[in-house]
């Protein structure tokens, strides 16, 4: 809870995240964080850095588990956040891209699934509110003339390592490695530790499978109707080529339709695609929606070498036209974008204004 402020001993109460957030989208251009993979490659850790002291017999290996690097090296993962939202992040997601038992899974740290979210969504929230730095004013214009620039934490529920649409076995298509129940079951216990952690955002993301995505909203939906108040949900798919179709096979205006229901605050893209490859995708999201449009692709396409060649100025250069075109109201990085992107991108578009509702109308037939 965001600390009241006192202004000629009348109190000024915090305002409830959902408005707060919205009041700031019809404002300006948010800017979201950047690639939390790609920073945490920049640090080259070995297998002991993953491990550290207390996992040091852990039974599986544990390098490339990015995720678990909030257990046993906070204060990376902490640095991190700092970088982005000095570089003019307003929302930084948390590190549990894979933070489901399913995903784990592979680690064998299922047992440590809810931890590994809460103490994800705590090192972000510190992080948040050290940038944010509150401040208590004794005078109602100069709380007015000084607004603290809020930060928020998204807490990110990544797509899983299997898929309920699409068999693992190409000679039993029938087959999946995976059930609704057990995803849902999955996703509820990230999503309650990513709240009790703090997070102000649950952040649906890097979609490739809708019907994956419809059970992490179902786990969301039922934990709202039932253990927690409700906060905004952020959702974002991932376009897999120029086909414009994500990897089971949907349309980009069909993803939008499958997963409106659940009332997102934020829809729209990242990964997979750089900006330009990224811009008509993004229009046919802001054309059959009417939530905030959200915008955050890779630095440009991979490399031979897996890297990405797009320079910060690049990136933001192609995010500038999408704003000015009127395109999008939140904008960030995904894989290979670091807070020198971040910062180029919050830069380049500050003067514009964000998108307004642009859907096609309506056309009625006798």
């Amino acid at each position: 809870m965001p600390p009241t402020v006192k202004a000629n001993d009348h109190i000024i109460e915090p305002t409830d995240v959902a408005a707060e957030i919205e009041a700031t989208l019809k404002k300006r251009i948010m800017i979201l964080d950047g690639g939390m993979g790609t920073m945490i490659q920049s640090y080259y850790l070995e297998e002991e850095d993953f491990r550290g002291e207390e996992f040091k017999n852990h039974s599986h290996n544990l390098k490339g588990n990015n995720d678990f690097l909030s257990l046993t090296q906070p204060q990376i993962i902490e640095e991190i956040h700092k970088g982005y939202l000095e570089a003019g992040s307003d929302i930084v997601e948390t590190n549990t891209f894979s933070g489901t038992s399913i995903a784990q899974s592979d680690y064998g740290a299922e047992n440590l699934v809810y931890r590994l979210n809460k103490s994800s969504a705590e090192l972000a929230k510190k992080a948040a509110r050290k940038l944010q730095k509150p401040q208590v004013y004794h005078d109602l214009i100069t709380v007015l003339c000084n607004p603290c620039v809020k930060r928020y934490v998204a807490g990110a529920m990544g797509p899983t390592n299997r898929t309920l649409s699409i068999s693992p076995s190409v000679e039993n298509p029938g087959y999946r490695n995976v059930t609704f129940d057990q995803l849902v079951e999955a996703y509820a216990e990230q999503a309650r530790g990513l709240l009790d952690g703090g997070s102000d955002i649950l952040m649906v993301e890097t979609i490739f499978d809708t019907a994956n995505a419809k059970a992490a909203l179902f786990a969301i939906e039922q934990l709202f109707e039932k253990e927690y108040k409700p906060v905004p949900i952020f959702v974002s798919g991932t376009i897999v080529d120029k086909s414009g179709r994500t990897l089971s096979g949907q349309t980009t205006d069909a993803f939008v339709t499958s997963v409106s229901h659940s009332n997102p605050l934020s829809i729209g893209l990242n990964c997979a695609l750089g900006a330009n490859e990224m811009r008509p995708f993004i229009e046919a999201v802001g054309l059959c929606t009417t939530a905030y449009v959200l915008c955050y692709p890779n630095a440009g396409l991979p490399n031979t070498f897996g890297g990405y060649d797009e320079t910060p100025e690049m990136t933001a250069e192609q995010l500038k036209n999408f704003v000015k075109d009127g395109l999008v109201n939140l904008v960030g990085g995904c894989c290979g974008t670091t807070p020198a992107h971040i910062k180029a991108i919050a830069e380049a578009v500050k003067p514009y204004k964000p998108r307004t509702d642009t859907r096609r109308p309506v056309l009625l037939t006798q």
